[in-house]
């Protein structure tokens, strides 16, 4: 007669090891009782997921406020769907966002004594549990083919059950281990089920650190373990990486709440202790009215590589996302405006229960307040980095040419009421483009969006008055004085309060006077600190757009 074990021992023929084995071989790790270890585990089938970045923060985070430790594994066992370079590439987007993990998969090399960590190089450990299982009658080969689970599901659905395969569904549940190998020594395709002991009428409950516990309906499913390619599926490779990587707390996304009961079960069979679960809300997105999960099809933002190409500092975008993870997080920033993670407590309590709503215009807030805090020299720097990569006409306007720049970067730089024109690195261009001659023309080619209601003899003559009378070497105080003296001369007000109480003998303000220079200068109404941008840009290059503007009005 063929036992369950005899048909374990022709399938894994192999597998000499066992579990208690592989306990040996993957100890408890040596760390302090409150230490935790977390994970980031993606599938290499695309780009880095803004979603996916929110859980890795989150999950290294939770490690270094413990003094714990974070690793990746990667989830490569969906061959159909692996894009080749796409691992590596998660890892490289990861570490620019500073999250390094103390061991794991690191693209070109592996770290760690509890690897290998990526799945495909695994196999042998899935197979020693999923003998153990077999041999305990926990686990079958199914014959079924996709044709065989398509009716089945046809028929749940005219029926209106519960769909998958369990109970009668389970066509080959039943087939005797002798009737099993004699169609697997005849060369039958199969792949190998858990036997579930569940009862979908019965309840299960677990402790959930965000959510409390949650009670839900078991599993009753015989669930796919090991698939016809002798890859395992997600559902039991995790439950064996966890445990022999000795996770102690694995945070995913709401959507794997309906899964649990699988997990409970699965690490139930195989004598596993369960790791703590985090289930995070998911980052959404309103469309029509409607909230729905960002999209890699539909929204650029679902995609990590979004915000590098856009320019956002890798500060800004870890801040807006603990914002997210934590809903103190931006009162802690009010007292703590350096915005570093590292220096805020993180808690699971503090989570939200519901999906968010993605939020660009607080993303932009933490952008600015960032990009404010940084030196001249910093930002500098950054925007070569980033320049070289995404912005090939800032970058040629910007690489070694340091002083000019960071000069102009430093315009109402520091101090409590620092300049914020900048949200993103993409933008800087646009902003500060006037300051280059090949940039200036190009703006003014067409014209000066001079004010229309004065006329062009008046501003002329302010013009060419500023031309003669400029005082390059007055501190800002002082010289907008003289502005002001400008102004009177050409029968401006001093102050708009004059003018106001006055409008009948006035053409305008020093406003007004201060709108024509700038207008010469830069080509628009606005810019940044008008006395900084003459004393950058010099009094020859001064003199030349001031007389170019005064030929235009000619």
């Amino acid at each position: 007669m063929v036992t369950y074990k005899d048909l374990a021992q022709y399938i894994f023929s192999d597998i000499n090891e066992t579990i208690e084995d592989l306990e040996k071989k993957y100890p408890p790790r040596n760390l302090s009782c409150d230490a935790e270890v977390t994970r980031f585990a993606p599938s290499p089938t695309g780009f880095l997921h803004l979603g996916s970045l929110f859980m890795s923060l989150v999950a290294s985070k939770v490690a270094y406020d413990s003094n714990g430790v974070f690793y990746v594994r990667l989830e490569d066992t969906d061959t159909k769907r692996e894009i080749e370079g796409s691992g590596e590439e998660l890892i490289e987007q990861l570490s620019h966002f500073g999250i390094v993990p103390d061991e794991g998969y690191l693209g070109s090399e592996e770290k760690g004594d509890y690897g290998p960590y990526t799945q495909s190089k695994r196999a042998h450990i899935y197979r020693v549990c999923i003998k153990h299982l077999m041999e305990q009658g926990r686990a079958y080969p199914c014959f079924c083919s996709h044709e065989q689970i398509e009716e089945i599901r046809q028929v749940q659905e005219a029926m209106k059950v519960i769909p998958g395969y369990y109970g009668e569904y389970a066509l080959c549940r039943n087939i005797t281990p002798e009737e099993a190998l004699k169609r697997i020594k005849a060369g039958e395709k199969y792949v190998i089920r858990f036997r579930s002991q569940g009862n979908f009428s019965n309840k299960v409950t677990f402790h959930d650190l965000i959510r409390g516990d949650i009670q839900i309906a078991d599993n009753a499913l015989d669930v796919v373990i090991m698939k016809s390619d002798g890859l395992p599926t997600y559902h039991f490779a995790h439950a064996c990486d966890d445990h022999f990587m000795r996770t102690t707390t694995v945070l995913r996304g709401e959507e794997w709440i309906a899964s649990a009961p699988i997990h409970l079960e699965l690490f139930k069979a195989l004598g596993f202790d369960l790791p703590k679960y985090a289930h995070a809300p998911v980052i959404m997105k309103l469309d029509n009215g409607n909230k729905r999960k960002l999209s890699k099809r539909k929204d650029p933002e679902a995609s990590v590589s979004h915000f590098i190409m856009e320019g956002f500092p890798k500060e800004a975008l870890k801040a807006y996302l603990m914002s997210i993870a934590n809903s103190n997080f931006e009162e802690w920033t009010i007292t703590n405006k350096c915005f570093d993670i590292n220096k805020f407590k993180f808690s699971f309590e503090k989570m939200s229960l519901d999906g968010v709503l993605f939020d660009q215009d607080k993303l932009n807030y933490f952008s600015k307040e960032i990009i404010a805090q940084f030196s001249a020299e910093d930002f500098y720097n950054r925007l070569v980095e980033w320049s070289k990569l995404y912005d090939e006409t800032l970058y040629t306007h910007i690489k070694g040419n340091k002083e000019y720049v960071t000069k102009i970067l430093n315009i109402e730089r520091g101090g409590e009421k620092a300049r914020k024109d900048f949200t993103f690195y993409k933008e800087v261009y646009p902003i500060i483009g006037f300051f280059f001659n090949d940039r200036y023309d190009q703006i003014v080619k067409d014209g000066y969006p001079f004010n229309e209601v004065m006329s062009k003899e008046v501003i002329k003559n302010v013009l060419t008055d500023f031309a003669s009378s400029n005082d390059y070497s007055l501190p800002n105080d002082l010289w907008f004085n003289s502005l002001k003296e400008l102004a009177v001369r050409h029968n401006f007000a001093d102050s708009n309060k004059t003018y106001k109480a006055n409008k009948d003998i006035y053409l305008g303000h020093v406003g007004d006077v201060a709108e024509m220079v700038r207008v010469a200068l830069v080509g628009a109404k606005n810019s940044p600190n008008l006395h900084s941008v003459i004393q950058i840009l010099g009094k020859e290059e001064v003199d030349k757009r001031i007389n170019k503007a005064i030929d235009y009005l000619a």
